[in-house]
Parts: structure tokens; sequence; C-alpha cells
């Protein structure tokens, strides 16, 4: 199949599903909750919340589906100021739905789910997204994953962060690491992954105010050898 695509920048993509696909969303969240506002990909509204705020990934991994290949989503989450509440990461090219809300736990298609027990390292699978337009940590990041291709479990790239964050918070990866995202790639994933029991933080181990930048998710157990190699790697 074959879709009509621009090109945003060199290896950005975004296709008339993105935009046809945020406009349907933004225009049925819109009337579910009228006083929020909107934090969207494709900038097809500019509305500030008294409160809540709506955070729209309309497809994650754009990539993915302009080639015809898996995985791609879309992730929805829900701010109460600078807090996430709700978030749902739905795996378009597939049939995983995954859901949480504050305090309520994390969700696969209706059944609790968790995030793995590994405590080190070595058992970890690892997941990770590459680059495509801030180059500036770019050496860094490859003596980082020089280093966890040679002592972990393995490294894979799926090409979208929210089905990478989801895929922790369920136990099929340990940690997941990225640089230069934005919030509407991390929102419902962030969520998803600390009601499952997981940890998320900056690669300072900042918690607080995700916006992307810098991202590790990861279980509980293997967090703190996580966070001690990224760090290192990364604020060389």
């Amino acid at each position: 199949m074959s879709w009509t695509s621009q090109r945003k920048g060199f290896n950005d993509f975004v296709t008339h599903v993105d935009r046809g696909s945020e406009k349907m969303l933004v225009e049925k969240l819109g009337r579910l909750l009228p006083e929020a506002g909107f934090i969207v990909e494709e900038n097809t509204i500019s509305k500030k919340g008294t409160g809540y705020t709506w955070v729209i990934d309309p497809l994650d991994g754009t990539t993915n589906f302009v080639h015809g290949i898996h995985p791609y989503a879309v992730s929805i989450g829900l701010m109460y100021k600078d807090d996430v509440v709700a978030g749902v990461v739905h795996e378009a090219s597939g049939s995983e739905t995954f859901t949480a809300w504050k305090g309520g736990g994390a969700w696969l298609n209706g059944k609790r789910i968790y995030v793995s027990r590994a405590d080190k390292a070595s058992l970890s699978l690892i997941a990770t997204g590459f680059p495509y337009k801030d180059f500036s940590q770019l050496d860094n990041y490859l003596a980082c994953f020089n280093w966890m291709l040679r002592n972990t479990h393995g490294v894979r790239r799926m090409g979208s962060a929210a089905i990478d964050m989801a895929y922790v918070a369920c136990g099929r990866y340990e940690t997941f690491f990225e640089y230069s995202l934005y919030p509407w790639d991390v929102a419902a994933g962030t969520l998803l992954v600390r009601e499952a029991g997981g940890v998320v933080s900056d690669f300072s181990g900042n918690r607080e105010n995700i916006t992307g930048e810098e991202i590790i998710a990861s279980n509980n157990a293997v967090y703190p050898e996580i966070l001690e190699i990224i760090s290192k790697f990364m604020h060389k």
C-alpha cells in the first residue's frame, strides 16, 4: 500500500494519515474534555487548557508506516498541569492496546501488566532509537550503544518510542533509552512504565517534567546500573 507523504526534514516524514488522524483525535477528544488544551505533533491545533492537556502523537513510527513495516502506533497522554494522569498506546499495526491511569495500574488489552524482574544489565534486553535530526551527541551515543551490544542480551530498534516504552511496561524489554524526542513521543509511555512498576527519568536521574529530550525507561531493579552506564557515556 502506498501513501502520499511529505518531508518535514531529512529522514523526517509526515503523511496525510498523520494529519488526518490528528484532526480526528483533536475533534473527538475536544468533545470529551472541552476545557483541555492540546500539544500535538502535526500542529493541527494550538490551544492552551485551564489544567488538562492532551498530548498526541497521531502516528508514532511514521517512517515504518511509509515503508510498510511494523510497528507504528497512536499515542495519547492526558496531563493535569505537569503530571501525566492517563495514557493510551494503540499499536495500529497490530492488535495490542496499552492503557494506564494514575494510580490505576497499566494494562494490555484489559490484562494487568508489570515490568520485568531482571536485576542486571547482563540479563537485560535493551531498546533504543537512532537520532534522525539531532546528531550533537552521536559519538557519545554510539559509544553507549557499543557497550550495550557487548554487555547485555542485545539491543533492539523498533522505530517507535511509544511502542518501546509500552514493551518496557509489559516486561518485554528491561530498558529503553533515547535522546532528542518530544513530549508526544513519551507522555503516554511514561505513565505506562510507572504504573507497571518501573522508572522513567532523564540521563541525570531526574524523574520530573520528562519531555523526551533525554529519557530512560526501565524496571526498578536494573535502573541504577543502567543510569550509571548511560550517564557515564552520554554526559561526557
